[in-house]
């Protein structure tokens, strides 16, 4: 979800002439035929693509990608391809055609476009990675312990450590310094090769929205039309991406608070402040007796996922009622989340560099715990991507404003897991490229999901006719909001 880069003012051109280009190597026919146990879905077709691990040397050492195809059944109408991503890193998306399908994408997007979804390296049914994580290690979840004292990060430091070494230690070391967001974008390139397209269209969204920078930073020439959806800043998940996840659950908290004192029901307070109290008490008695495993971080944590969506609201302060009198609440089945993790380690710590010393999260933690006192602890909190390997092979993508104008960002205002800030940080580095459409809504996500209608009407007309807003468009809240 900010560190100084050494990344020069050229480095753009440099990631887009670094490597030999997918245009460069042979095409070939992509075979499509039924879909992985698990992903089968109506009328979805599956195929893999053979990909150079390292970019550099494409005929050295090569890992598979699984792509997805959700055919338009209007032959007519169709104008091209819509690559897709759900986020993550590490999220798969080989499914995502048939889910964005049933969650309401228009006919009419349907009709224009082939929507193509794959996993990314590194993830699913795409080669994969592993840092052989435990359990214990996989129930820790995305966020480190929430740190009260300085001491609290020094203690931090030594699993952060050994969760960095297992990786670097693992099967899949080797893929260490080629599974970044760099490579997925020329992956990507290879795909729109493959499927024998001039040109592709990208919905993207979370972490997706940087991959589609990223494509259209380094393959300017190639993107249609590009919609990024809930925007990370221009640096990506980066250090900084981390610490804005605390900025995020206080700029939306304020609508699940005013919900909670609407239904005092649910016995949580009768006014917003009383709702906000109720959270730091929850917290402070959890970390002092968990309830059935969930303590003060696993409460933040269930707090921030739940307020990604409006629909999760009544389920949510249900939980806080349960937690409050010390009942049991029903928790997610464990699953083996090892890949979804480790992958996710493997983009964001080798995408760019992080701080490296204890002492700077030290200050970060004392900083972001005053001024986002909810999750500040966390999420400012060291990591293993302090105790990376140094190896890179290129600075992280620098996103620009070279181009043609074709980018559409989509953003609610009050989106917890990518705050506002971030997308506006992206529109500037965009520059003339791209439009910014925000909606006065909380959750995470915006298209084409139950959201905003002038927000997703705008998305639909771009990628149906080309036409974007002449400006950047602010779209009130709908009515019921």
């Amino acid at each position: 979800m900010h560190r100084t880069l050494p990344v020069a003012l050229a480095a753009t051109a440099v990631l887009a002439t670094a490597v030999p280009t997918a245009s460069a190597a042979a095409a070939r026919t992509l075979e499509w035929g039924a879909c992985p146990e698990g992903v089968a879905a109506p009328r979805l077709q599956c195929s893999t693509l053979e990909v150079p691990l390292d970019h550099r040397d494409p005929g050295g050492r090569k890992i598979e990608i699984a792509i997805s195809r959700l055919a338009s059944e209007n032959p007519a109408r169709r104008r091209g391809v819509l690559l897709t991503n759900p986020g993550g890193p590490g999220g798969e998306g080989l499914g995502y055609p048939a889910t964005l399908a049933g969650a309401g994408l228009p006919q009419e997007v349907l009709d224009s476009y082939d929507i193509i979804g794959f996993d990314p390296r590194g993830v699913g049914r795409s080669t994969p990675v592993t840092c052989e994580l435990t359990p214990e290690q996989q129930a820790r979840g995305a966020f480190a312990r929430y740190a009260h004292t300085a001491a609290d990060v020094t203690r931090e430091a030594g699993y952060a450590r050994a969760t960095a070494e297992q990786c670097a230690t693992s099967p899949t070391a080797y893929m260490l310094p080629h599974t970044t967001t760099a490579n997925t974008a020329r992956d990507m390139e290879r795909i729109r090769v493959a499927l024998g397209e001039r040109k592709v269209s990208f919905l993207g969204a979370s972490y997706g929205s940087h991959l589609g920078a990223a494509y259209a930073t380094m393959f300017p020439d190639r993107g249609d039309r590009i919609v990024l959806d809930s925007n990370l800043g221009a640096g990506g998940y980066d250090a900084t991406a981390m610490r804005r996840f605390a900025r995020g659950l206080q700029d939306r908290f304020p609508d699940f608070a005013a919900y909670a004192a609407a239904h005092p029901e649910h016995g949580l307070g009768s006014t917003p402040e009383q709702v906000t109290a109720e959270f730091f008490d929850l917290a402070e008695r959890l970390d002092a007796k968990p309830v059935q495993g969930v303590d003060g971080l696993a409460f933040r944590g269930l707090t921030f996922e739940y307020l990604y969506s409006d629909a999760a609201l009544p389920a949510l302060a249900k939980t806080w009622q349960a937690l409050a009198a010390d009942r049991p609440v029903p928790l997610p089945p464990v699953v083996d989340r090892d890949n979804l993790m480790s992958a996710r380690l493997y983009v964001i710590c080798g995408d760019s560099r992080w701080p490296d010393s204890i002492r700077d999260y030290q200050r970060a933690v004392a900083v972001d715990r005053v001024r986002y006192p909810m999750l500040g602890g966390a999420t400012a909190n060291i990591g293993p991507c302090a105790f990376w390997p140094d190896e890179r092979t290129e600075p992280p993508v620098r996103i620009g404003d070279r181009g043609p104008s074709n980018v559409l960002l989509l953003q609610n205002e009050r989106d917890p897991g990518t705050p506002l800030v971030g997308a506006r940080e992206l529109r500037r580095a965009f520059g003339q490229r791209a439009t910014l459409v925000t909606a006065d809504q909380g959750g995470h996500g915006v298209y084409p999901w139950d959201g905003n209608r002038c927000a997703n009407d705008a998305a639909t007309e771009f990628l149906t006719t080309g036409h974007r807003p002449a400006r950047d468009l602010a779209c009130p809240a709908e009515p019921g909001e």
